[in-house]
């Protein structure tokens, strides 16, 4: 949650004896919308604090979602085996109608609007519809590729296409693609 997010951060910058912010990280990701509002809501408290630096610690994964989050920070720190990364947008269906028509069932959806039942897996999917969700997953994805660039600035080496294709990095990879800064865990960092 970005409320809980957000006042352990302001409970820590009230600290007088705070040096830094250590958020740990451990999740293969969610939803692109509340990542965004954390990774906004990251820097900016960050912007209002700047003598405190914020440091993101990856635990098993800190993927998709999760990095979308952690890419605000000032460092990224992981074990050589997290798995990290995962820069990509993924949406998915099911089409059940050629199981409907074996069994004899007609689907009778009402909408109003050529595209209101886009995406019900009981109805048949257009091509239109199909540009409309690949369109749509590029958008999200395009803003997902502007905040990991944003946040790791120089230190990412995107000479290689890969690091946006949605796969995931073992930290030993990561360090070495500028997805995270060093190793370390949430006791060493």
């Amino acid at each position: 949650q970005v409320k809980a997010l957000r006042e352990s951060m302001e409970a820590a910058y009230k600290n007088k004896n705070a040096k830094a912010i250590i958020i740990r990280a451990n999740s293969p990701g969610g939803s692109p919308v509340i990542s965004n509002i954390a990774f906004n809501e990251i820097r900016r408290l960050k912007e209002a604090h700047k003598n405190i630096p914020v440091y993101v610690v990856a635990e098993e994964m800190c993927a998709s979602g999760c990095y979308y989050i952690a890419a605000a920070a000032d460092k990224i720190y992981a074990d050589p085996s997290s798995l990290v990364g995962s820069i990509g947008v993924i949406g998915g269906s099911f089409d059940f109608t050629e199981l409907m028509d074996k069994i004899g069932v007609k689907r009778r959806l009402k909408t109003a609007g050529s595209n209101k039942g886009m995406g019900d897996p009981f109805s048949p999917e257009t091509p239109e519809q199909q540009a409309i969700w690949q369109q749509m997953l590029n958008d999200i994805h395009g803003e997902f590729i502007k905040a990991v660039k944003s946040g790791r600035g120089s230190r990412l080496k995107d000479n290689d296409p890969e690091i946006f294709s949605g796969r995931v990095y073992t930290g030993l990879e990561a360090k070495k693609n500028g997805l995270i800064d060093d190793f370390g865990n949430i006791y060493s960092v």
